[in-house]
């Protein structure tokens, strides 16, 4: 599969979420698959925090459908985080972990996952998390987007994706900084709170 087509189903059939997604050339992927998410977006620059971060919004705001775009080597690096979720159960948290079996930010050095023997969903299924499974091709993925939307368990899909980059694709224009800004501008509009209230130093 390639992880842009999985992308443009998977953003069609999003509206009121917020989603955390990892650094790399993923994050250019999403905001061209789904610019309708552009505001409800926030991609995380340290590998290993993505689903911690969507698991503390799904905590925070338990009325709300959270969704992880993880990596195979961002869930490499935090394997804990599973066995929180197993714990915790949060129940409006879907993860998906785009599993190309490399780092592909840093020249494609192969991932764990890419012996064949290490298995994602069956590491989060050992660790609590019932509803677990692997996705290899588009119709598995939409099918399991359309059931981990809907359910009040917590529930990870792993997508077998291929190791490329869609080709011809606007860059984001923003770095971090303005994303952080955006992001947490549009949580308060839609949940009619405050959370950066304003500076002293205006």
């Amino acid at each position: 599969m390639k992880r842009f087509d999985c992308m443009q189903r998977l953003a069609e059939r999003l509206k009121d979420e917020l989603v955390i997604l990892s650094l790399g050339a993923s994050v250019d992927e999403w905001y061209n698959a789904a610019p309708h998410m552009r505001e409800a977006s926030l991609f995380q620059q340290q590998l290993g925090c993505v689903t911690p971060q969507a698991f503390g919004l799904a905590a925070g705001l338990p009325h709300r459908r959270i969704v992880s775009l993880d990596t195979d080597g961002g869930m490499m690096f935090n394997l804990g985080i599973l066995a929180t979720l197993g714990n915790e159960q949060p129940k409006n948290l879907f993860v998906v972990v785009w599993d190309n079996e490399c780092y592909q930010s840093i020249g494609g050095p192969p991932t764990h996952t890419a012996s064949g023997r290490v298995d994602i969903a069956a590491i989060a299924r050992g660790a609590g998390v019932d509803n677990a499974y692997t996705a290899r091709t588009l119709e598995e993925f939409e099918a399991y987007c359309e059931a981990g939307l809907k359910a009040d368990v917590p529930y990870i899909v792993v997508a077998k994706v291929a190791g490329t980059v869609q080709p011809d694709i606007k860059r984001k224009h923003s770095d971090g900084r303005e994303d952080k800004y955006i992001f947490v501008r549009h949580v308060e509009a839609t949940e009619g709170i405050v959370i950066m209230g304003p500076s002293e130093h205006n």
